[in-house]
């Protein structure tokens, strides 16, 4: 059986399969911009726990950088973060929020959801992510702006793996869940699994994810990931029953006082 790929290894296909539009590494400290929009896009982070030597200049350096670009200083805190850099920012006051689990699985033989799972899943639509009907089909599921529909479609155009955007539409024809799936360098990675509001709990994310995996599965990706924040209960139940185990935590960190538009 296919091992379950690292924590640096779960970074870096994550990372890719949701860049960012610009960047800027001071040693190994990454930082990503796009505009504001998603924080693991905006945000700093340590790739290797070994780099963690005269944090406070450095993390000094990186609130620069952000408000260079407009944009309010957020560190994402993995376990890829030694402890200097954790002491740096106690030691200057940041915050914690969103705590996010990163689940994972090995994808073997095609599963089996069951016939009503199966029957909606064969009738997502699966295109390349930068198609037009996918993204507004995601947009009008997000509720997202003009502003954030702009952004949303640069970053989608940067992604350099092979990836799918999945919409399910009802009997009626209405959008009612939408998925991204990337397979970045053999581990698949799902974004903006969404069920319309007022159709949750019909299944509908089963089956778009049902779909994101198989697609994900014939890319030739050996294993999957997906990132939920903790209190979303729901998504986190799904992801377990569909085979999904967690591997580590991370969360944000911001200084005092900052405020997210």
């Amino acid at each position: 059986m296919t091992e379950l790929p690292s924590i640096l290894n779960i970074e870096a296909a994550t990372l890719s399969a949701w860049p960012a539009i610009t960047t800027a590494l001071d040693g190994l400290w990454l930082a990503r911009m796009a505009r504001g929009y998603t924080k693991r896009s905006n945000s700093v982070q340590c790739l290797d726990p070994a780099d963690d030597g005269d944090a406070p200049a450095r993390l000094a350096r990186m609130v620069d950088l952000f408000l260079l670009n407009d944009l309010p200083p957020i560190f994402r805190v993995t376990p890829l973060a030694g402890p200097g850099v954790v002491a740096a920012l106690d030691a200057a006051g940041w915050g914690a929020f969103a705590e996010t689990r990163v689940l994972a699985m090995t994808l073997g033989p095609k599963q089996t959801f069951g016939p009503k799972v199966a029957e909606s899943a064969a009738h997502c639509r699966i295109s390349d992510a930068t198609d037009p009907i996918w993204i507004e089909g995601l947009a009008q599921l997000l509720g997202t702006s003009p502003r954030q529909l702009e952004i949303l479609t640069q970053i989608v155009s940067l992604i350099a793996w092979r990836n799918a955007g999945i919409l399910l539409r009802d009997a009626n024809g209405e959008t009612v869940a939408a998925a991204m799936a990337v397979n970045a360098g053999g581990t698949g990675v799902y974004h903006n699994v969404v069920t319309r509001a007022d159709r949750r709990g019909e299944g509908f994310g089963r089956a778009v994810m049902a779909a994101a995996l198989d697609w994900t599965r014939q890319a030739g990706a050996e294993s999957a990931a997906i990132q939920v924040v903790d209190d979303n209960v729901p998504a986190i139940k799904l992801y377990r029953s569909l085979g999904f185990s967690e591997v580590y935590r991370y969360h944000y960190r911001m200084p005092p006082e900052t405020v997210l538009d």
